[in-house]
C-alpha cells in the first residue's frame, strides 16, 4: 500500500476513534481551585440530582504544575438537590455550591493509619449547633450550650454510620449568615441522599483522609456539569 494512503487511514482511524489534543483535567479548566496543590471536585449532573462523582486530585510541578487524578468514588448529593452556595436557604436539603476550604477531620471511629489532617474524635457530649440564634450556630460543641437547642442541633455520635468519619466543610463557616445553613460536611455514605451534605463510600472517605495533606491546603469545589452553578464557574 501507498504511503500516502496509510497517512490517510491512520487520520481518519483517529478521527473515528476521537483523536486529537485529550481535554484538560478538570481542575486546569475552574476559575480557582482555592491555591493549593490538592483538590477535591464533587460534580453533579445538574441541581436537581441527588447522585455525582467525588474526584480528588494532585497538582504535580508547583503552582504551575499540571493536575493529576489521585482517586475518584461515586457520591451522593442533598434530597433536595443542588443550590448556588451564596444564597441557600437552611432546611432546604441542598448542597451547596461553591468552592471551600476544608477545617479539620473528625469521627466517630478512629482516623485511617496516616491521617495528618486535624481529627476531632466524637464523643457522647458532642454537638454540632445549627440554631440560629445561638452563639454557636455552626459550630461544634462540647457540651450543647443552652442556647442551642437539641431540637436544631446534630448530636453526632448517633450517626454512626455517616460520621464514621468526616470532613468539615467549610460552606457558611468562617463568618456565619443565619439562615444560610449549618453541618455542611464530607462524610461516609448512609442510606441514601443527604440533608445537604457530600456523602461517599466508607472506603472512599478512609482513602480521602490519608490522601489530604494540610501543608497542600486542599479544597473542595462542587457544582454541576453546566449551567449557573457549573464547576468550572468557581
Amino acid at each position: 500500500m501507498r504511503p500516502g494512503v496509510v497517512a490517510v487511514l491512520v487520520s481518519a482511524s483517529l478521527l473515528t476513534l476521537g483523536g486529537g489534543p485529550a481535554p484538560r483535567p478538570l481542575p486546569a479548566r475552574m476559575a480557582d481551585t482555592g491555591g493549593g496543590t490538592q483538590l477535591i471536585t464533587a460534580v453533579a449532573p445538574g441541581t436537581g440530582s441527588t447522585e455525582g462523582r467525588v474526584t480528588w486530585w494532585d497538582r504535580r510541578g508547583g503552582a504551575g504544575g499540571r493536575w493529576v487524578e489521585a482517586g475518584s468514588a461515586p457520591a451522593r448529593f442533598g434530597a433536595g438537590g443542588l443550590t448556588d452556595g451564596a444564597t441557600r436557604e437552611q432546611g432546604t436539603n441542598t448542597t451547596p455550591t461553591g468552592l471551600y476550604d476544608l477545617p479539620y477531620a473528625f469521627g466517630i471511629e478512629p482516623a485511617p493509619r496516616g491521617t495528618e489532617y486535624r481529627y476531632r474524635p466524637v464523643r457522647q457530649d458532642s454537638w454540632w449547633c445549627q440554631d440560629n440564634a445561638s452563639r454557636a450556630y455552626n459550630r461544634w460543641t462540647e457540651p450543647r450550650p443552652a442556647d442551642c437547642r437539641a431540637t436544631e442541633a446534630e448530636h453526632l455520635i448517633t450517626y454512626r454510620e455517616q460520621y464514621a468519619h468526616a470532613l468539615v466543610v467549610g460552606f457558611n463557616y468562617h463568618r456565619p449568615v443565619r439562615g444560610r445553613g449549618a453541618g455542611i460536611f464530607l462524610h461516609v455514605d448512609g442510606r441514601g441522599a443527604t440533608a445537604g451534605c457530600v456523602s461517599v463510600p466508607r472506603e472512599a472517605m478512609r482513602r480521602i483522609l490519608r490522601w489530604a495533606e494540610p501543608a497542600q491546603r486542599p479544597h473542595i469545589a462542587i457544582g454541576t456539569r453546566g449551567g449557573a452553578t457549573a464547576i468550572t464557574r468557581y
